[in-house]
């Protein structure tokens, strides 16, 4: 019987993907990870015989297949699949590479091959690489383009350049995994076996590891070569420029070597390094053009964070003089900022949230009460129970804090929160009276954390609520005043 087609992932503009393999571990593997990839559609196959028919009323962006199959084999596929469509990008895999089948591959139209047991991440590279070189191309100029070597590199360098763009601008804000991911992404471009990057500091001329990639083992092969790569650092220092070094230039430095500059308004960040193809061929000089894109793009992504930050900083210390001003007024303030802002990034943490989300709720919940700064002492620290229009007062606190933080567009996303975080369920909160997912996620989430705070800890108009007391009161306030699935959450890891 066929095995059944399984479709993973829907998106308007997903590009799709067949999976053919008997092997049902391997072909679960790619499934699953290619699913993790919202632009991707996907299908399996069990058999060439099952392909086909799929392919009888479904057209595919790409192809992946196992070579050696029960009934029809991945060779005999991949002829097919050229008779039907020769625009469809088709990846071989095997267990059994000889020089013979490669070359046959190649031949016969295959735009890739893997060979079991494959790395997944180069899987997915080369999977994002081809399907950008398609989207490049035309279909009905593919087989002239098959033939055409030059505007196929053409097409992979603009595939490659496409890549590190978008690589690079989803990098993230942690200096040491963004470091890492450009020593990783220098490996996948030009199929290196090491890659290094060291900071230069100008002022003692010196150079300080701070990632290694790939295969570190032998690195030098004895401390006369480790002197003569750092002459070459220093090389490229001085002429802030490029090296590329090939053993027939300078066998006594290293089989093959690209040294690229990183640079911060034409001063030299450190330097990126990288040794050794894979398959023992010297790199040329498209490697070091891939290798040049990559270095000035992380550099410019390095120099706005820089930026980004200083600036970030001195709002950040702004608002603290704020928010230190309200504490003074009310110790309370302080402690209970403090404690939203553990249990918000935990409980976001918990929910599946992403860095950038996390350290959005931790930037907003100490915020949250910055609005708190326009109410008067005589209703800020009140002991007793507060009228109607004190209660009014109060209530404004979330839109006096969205004023504050509006002129500031680096904290737009903090903004909807510290506006929203009284907003119900229900759609009885304020100050916009939004409901259910009308409601920004994170205000949702710091909403629980807020009022389970403000319940267990003691007031000037009333004592501390026992833990089991609080957990009560927000299920009985599921899908009123809280959304369900939050609370559900947050009792879980309370």
């Amino acid at each position: 019987m066929p095995h059944a087609v399984r479709l993973v992932r829907h998106s308007k503009e997903a590009k799709k993907i067949l999976v053919v393999d008997d092997y049902s571990p391997t072909r679960n593997l790619i499934i699953e990870a290619l699913g993790q990839n919202p632009r991707y559609q996907t299908k399996e196959a069990e058999t060439g015989e099952e392909a086909l028919r799929i392919l009888d009323s479904h057209s595919f962006d790409l192809i992946i297949s196992d070579i050696m199959m029960p009934g029809m084999s991945g060779m005999e596929l991949l002829h097919a699949v050229r008779q039907r469509d020769p625009a469809v990008a088709v990846i071989m895999i095997t267990g059994n590479p000889t020089t013979d089948l490669t070359v046959s591959a190649i031949k016969k139209g295959a735009v890739d091959f893997l060979t079991k047991p494959f790395d997944i991440d180069d899987l997915l590279y080369k999977v994002d690489i081809h399907l950008r070189r398609r989207q490049l191309l035309k279909p009905e100029a593919c087989e002239k383009i098959l033939a055409e070597l030059k505007l196929d590199d053409k097409t992979e360098t603009l595939s490659k350049q496409s890549y590190i763009f978008d690589s690079i601008e989803e990098s993230p804000m942690d200096n040491e995994i963004i470091f890492q991911k450009i020593a990783d992404l220098a490996l996948k471009l030009v199929d290196g076996e090491v890659c290094s990057i060291m900071l230069f500091d100008e002022q003692d001329n010196e150079f300080h590891d701070k990632v290694t990639s790939g295969k570190t083992s032998g690195l030098y092969q004895n401390a006369t070569q480790e002197r003569r790569l750092k002459m070459i650092f220093n090389e490229v220092v001085e002429r802030r420029e490029a090296v590329l070094i090939n053993a027939n230039d300078r066998p006594e430095v290293a089989p093959s070597l690209i040294c690229a500059p990183l640079m911060i308004r034409n001063n030299i960040l450190g330097i990126l390094s990288i040794r050794r193809k894979k398959n023992r061929e010297a790199f040329n000089k498209k490697d070091l053009h891939h290798i040049l894109s990559l270095t000035k793009r992380a550099s410019l992504n390095l120099e706005n964070k820089i930026l980004y930050e200083s600036i970030y900083l001195n709002i950040m210390d702004t608002l603290r003089s704020l928010i230190s001003s309200i504490q003074a007024r009310d110790h309370y303030t302080e402690e209970h900022s403090r404690r939203v802002t553990d249990e918000a990034v935990r409980l976001a943490e918990n929910l599946g949230c992403t860095q950038k989300e996390i350290e959005s709720i931790r930037i907003a919940s100490v915020l949250h009460d910055v609005g708190k700064i326009a109410v008067p002492d005589s209703i800020l620290l009140k002991e007793g129970k507060l009228t109607e229009e004190e209660c009014m007062i109060i209530k404004n606190h979330p839109t006096i804090g969205e004023n504050i933080l509006k002129p500031i567009t680096l904290l737009a996303d903090e903004r909807k929160i510290v506006q929203c975080h009284h907003e119900r369920w229900d759609g009885k909160g304020y100050p916009l009276g939004l409901k259910g997912e009308e409601i920004p996620l994170l205000a949702r989430v710091m909403a629980v954390v807020d009022a389970f705070d403000a319940m267990t800890n003691n007031r000037t108009y009333r004592p501390a609520m026992p833990k089991e007391e609080a957990i009560a009161e927000l299920i009985a306030n599921k899908s009123t005043q809280f959304d369900p699935d939050i609370v559900d959450a947050y009792i879980k890891i309370i």
